[in-house]
């Protein structure tokens, strides 16, 4: 019997799950559409079990088509799956985060992805302040968690945007204002991310007035040939919101691609008929070539010893420290264990130590917690001091930034492994 494949999906006859279960069973695989609805997990010290329909179960990959409406529960499923040490092809909190709009959002903006400027607002007092820092009228309103263009709102007048924001945040919405990008109205590039390669991509175009260009809200649809500026801003979107199937949303900017949107389960039946590429063979066959290698939550597993963890050292909150090495840092006695450096939008593994220090640099250190603390306030306190003999400045005797030390997750870093 080939490998056992859950499709974690409400609707059997969906054009997406007849696809993904066509082509699965093609290449001769045990399919079962599977609703989420109908797992039960059980949780305890002695091991977790998932039940269907009061019945254990146990696959060997899950391919979730989690709705918005049960996102939750599909997380948590998920999550279940994962401890078992089950593969799924998108993991329980890639498609927590990407669900977010407002975390997505910072997300990426952190590793440096163009995005929309967007402003988050929880006070009607704020509207206005928020429409100028987005660049001002048109601008565009939405809620934080939506799909399918369900949620987004363009509105022309102050009077207009201060209603609707009203209206939403009495409903116990999240309300994003978010930038206008005029020379992308009606229509965005939909790319299509499996694993790291973008295996097929549409243009899609709003009907009428709409400016709304979704598929499913009567867009039309067209092949599009994207270069690698496009191509690599989806795939880095889906990469550090931690996806390896994604439907990334694209403006098309003036000064290059923006992304609008990163959709965990993206619907196929538009871009199999704009592209022609079977989109569903390819994510089948990249769950076939992948499902050896289940992920594992780095930030987890290095919060497992007691006593012991990932600091950060944000360079540019101690500014003394630019242009110094590490092996400066090393010092005085102090043994710093500093296995990576985030700079950008990569990460430096095991940093040579003569490299230099700049001023947007993360050192990420780990090690027993007191002695690594001790062991960072002493090289902040090589700064100071190498600062102050230079300059004879000899009066101060703390450095204001002695103890702005944080820990750090990957997750909030934005890198994922």
């Amino acid at each position: 019997m080939g490998m056992r494949i859950a499709i974690l999906s409400r609707g059997p006859r969906l054009y997406s799950t007849r696809r993904l279960v066509e082509e699965g069973s093609k290449r001769g695989l045990d399919v079962n559409v599977l609703d989420p609805l109908k797992f039960g997990l059980t949780i305890g010290t002695d091991g977790v079990e998932i039940l269907h329909k009061g019945e254990p179960v146990s696959f060997d990959a899950a391919i979730p088509r989690i709705g918005h409406s049960i996102t939750r529960h599909g997380v948590a499923l998920l999550n279940q799956f994962e401890q078992l040490g089950m593969y799924t092809a998108n993991t329980g909190d890639s498609i927590r985060i990407s669900r977010d709009k407002l975390l997505a959002s910072q997300i990426l903006a952190k590793n440096g992805i163009r995005i929309p400027t967007t402003a988050y607002v929880r006070d009607l007092q704020d509207v206005e302040a928020a429409v100028e820092r987005v660049g001002g009228l048109p601008c565009v309103i939405k809620v934080s968690e939506g799909t399918q263009g369900q949620g987004v709102f363009l509105r022309h007048t102050l009077r207009e945007a201060m209603n609707l924001v009203e209206a939403l945040l009495l409903t116990g919405k999240a309300v994003l204002i978010q930038q206008y990008i005029a020379e992308s109205h009606g229509r965005d590039v939909r790319a299509l991310v499996v694993g790291d390669r973008v295996v097929a991509a549409m243009r899609r175009r709003a009907r009428g007035r709409e400016f709304r260009s979704n598929f499913h809200l009567n867009g039309t649809v067209e092949p599009v040939e994207l270069d690698e500026e496009y191509i690599n801003a989806a795939r880095r979107a889906s990469r550090v919101l931690g996806l390896n199937i994604a439907g990334v949303d694209l403006l098309e900017g003036a000064d290059g691609p923006l992304v609008l949107e990163v959709n965990s389960s993206p619907g196929l039946q538009g871009i199999e008929t704009a592209s022609g590429v079977n989109v569903a063979g390819e994510i089948i066959d990249f769950l076939i070539s992948d499902v050896d290698f289940a992920g594992v939550d780095v930030g987890q597993l290095l919060r497992t010893n007691l006593d012991q963890g990932v600091l950060s050292l944000h360079i540019k909150q101690h500014p003394r420290l630019v242009g110094r090495s590490i092996r400066e840092l090393f010092s005085l006695g102090n043994e710093i264990p500093v296995f990576a450096i985030a700079r950008g939008s990569n990460l430096l593994w095991n940093p040579n130590h003569e490299i230099q220090l700049r001023f947007d640099d993360v050192l990420i250190c780990y090690g027993e917690f007191k002695a690594l603390r001790q062991a960072l306030k002493g090289a902040m306190r090589i700064g100071l001091n190498n600062d102050r003999w230079a300059t004879g400045d000899v009066g101060l005797n703390e450095n204001p930034h002695v103890n702005m030390y944080d820990t750090t997750s990957f997750s909030e870093l934005g890198f994922d492994f």
